[in-house]
């Protein structure tokens, strides 16, 4: 490779060097050019001849060294690949230990194994052997007992399979009958005797207030003065009022409609004052009703002041009895709501004194379970947590917030007096004459408390007692036993408590009467 190059250099030079010697021939009329170009054309060749010198030494010394790096890399692979040999050679022996070790476990354990099933198997056979002993002991035994039986083993088997499936019903229904009785004696009976001392103590006044009221009027004459002229004087009363007037042909008698007592208490005293003092005109109308209006929120003040007074209660805030008195003017399911507050504090303090509580803070919470109910704006809260941030709201007790919260089960009961205000409650609204129930759905209420008794198989009748609150069934003596009596009034009791909504309680008693008759003749 050297050479050549070396050649095509001296080529070069020669080109070089022919190519001047060509300018020299065609200027021979100056030959000292001449001699200058030889001169330069020998100098170009020696230059030439070193520098080829110079790269073929270049070029010698470059191919050494590649020589020797490929020599170094060469050996280095070999190593590497000597040294990968030996490790995968030492990998594979290891391989080779560890497996003839495993061979030699595996033959030990399958030599053990053996040895271990040869012993079941003989173990297997003796239990085999005895197995077959026994049953045909057993068989023996099953014969002969059949023999002295006189019935085969199924029929032994399910004639005491039925005695005793009949003879663990009885005792179970026995001992269910004994452990509720016992509970109920036990669990109800300081309860019967506080609530039956509690209404003993207490009497309830029965005040059901009506949707409208009734004005009389001394004669038919005034209905055109309140009437006025083109109606004016009736349209400032409706609308001072909130009332509407019902003027027909009632005989001296004008009828007052709202179903805000409040409202038409209002409308009755403004229109008793006009018609006493003759001067009917809506400016006089609206100003006798604003001075109704502020001497009935007077009368409010002091029947609440009066009320609490009357039950020993102090320290209520002015709002508060200012509620309590517009409870004189509120109903609940026709039963007034004054009225019922005052029975449920004096029901609650009896209560909380034969349990040993805070009978005052039990009235307290009692006479306010329901300010809920005469709020002076609308509110989306039920009554129940409205009377609780009510109470809040006017630093009552905390136990008595907690018991007017959660005595409808809105609000978890946190203090002993809670149940106590819902249970006194229950008491006052549930008792018989407190609340108006229409005739058809008491009616109704009747029939399927009857029905749902004479849908049992072996009810020859059965009639509801007491307003609804017994039940009394009379069974066929043929078709259900003593034990099924008891059995039946059970099951219905428990389907009524499950299925029908009720006031109270209700008594459930069966009926099984055996009756022989024969006739002389």
């Amino acid at each position: 490779m050297e050479p050549v190059i070396l050649y095509i250099i001296i080529g070069g030079a020669s080109l070089a060097a022919g190519t001047i010697l060509g300018k020299l021939i065609f200027a021979k009329n100056t030959s000292k050019l001449v001699e200058d170009a030889k001169a330069e054309a020998k100098k170009i060749i020696a230059d030439g001849q070193f520098q080829a010198d110079t790269l073929k030494k270049e070029k010698q010394l470059e191919a050494k060294e590649k020589f020797v790096q490929m020599k170094a890399d060469h050996e280095r692979d070999v190593l590497q690949r000597t040294q990968k040999l030996s490790d995968s050679e030492n990998r594979i022996k290891q391989k080779e230990q560890s497996l003839n070790q495993k061979e030699a476990n595996l033959e030990k354990q399958l030599k053990e194994n053996e040895s271990i099933k040869e012993n079941l198997n003989r173990q297997t056979e003796i239990v085999n052997t005895k197995r077959t002993e026994l049953e045909k002991h057993q068989e023996e035994h099953i014969r002969r007992l059949e023999k002295v039986a006189g019935l085969s083993a199924e029929e032994a088997k399910k004639q005491l399979i039925e005695s005793l499936t009949q003879e663990a019903q009885t005792k179970a229904l026995v001992i269910q009958q004994e452990i509720i009785e016992d509970a109920k004696q036990k669990a109800n009976k300081e309860a019967r005797k506080i609530v039956i001392q509690t209404i003993q103590r207490t009497a309830a006044e029965q005040a059901i207030e009506n949707s409208i009221t009734v004005f009389n009027l001394e004669s038919d004459e005034i209905k055109g003065s309140i009437i006025g002229r083109e109606g004016r004087n009736i349209r400032a009363i409706e609308a001072a009022t909130g009332v509407d007037l019902i003027v027909d042909d009632t005989p001296e008698a004008i009828v007052l409609s709202s179903f805000d007592p409040l409202r038409r208490e209002v409308a009755r005293l403004s229109l008793q004052r006009l018609v006493s003092d003759g001067r009917i005109h809506p400016a006089r109308i609206e100003e006798v009703v604003e001075k109704t209006k502020r001497q009935l929120d007077d009368q409010v003040m002091d029947i609440g002041e009066r009320t609490a007074m009357e039950l020993g209660i102090h320290g209520l805030h002015k709002e508060l009895i200012r509620m309590v008195g517009r409870m004189r003017f509120r109903s609940s399911y026709g039963q007034n709501l004054l009225m019922h507050s005052r029975e449920t504090a004096n029901l609650c303090s009896i209560m909380a004194s034969e349990l040993g509580m805070n009978p005052k803070l039990a009235k307290r919470a009692g006479l306010l379970h329901d300010i809920g109910k005469v709020p002076d704006e609308e509110t989306e809260l039920s009554h129940a947590l409205l009377g609780a941030k009510l109470a809040e709201k006017y630093g009552e007790n905390p136990a008595v917030v907690n018991a007017i919260g959660a005595h409808h089960d809105e609000m978890e009961m946190k203090f002993v007096i809670s149940p106590i205000i819902q249970a006194c409650d229950a008491i006052s609204g549930a008792r018989p004459g407190a609340r108006r129930e229409i005739m058809q759905q008491y009616i109704q209420r009747i029939k399927d408390l009857e029905n749902l008794a004479l849908a049992y198989q072996g009810v020859e009748k059965a009639y509801a007692i007491q307003a609804g609150r017994e039940l009394r069934v009379i069974v066929e003596a043929d078709k259900v036993t003593d034990n099924d009596s008891e059995k039946l009034s059970f099951e219905i009791a428990q389907k009524i408590q499950t299925e029908m909504t009720f006031p109270g309680q209700i008594k459930v008693t069966v009926i099984r009467e055996k009756r022989a008759v024969n006739i002389a003749r």
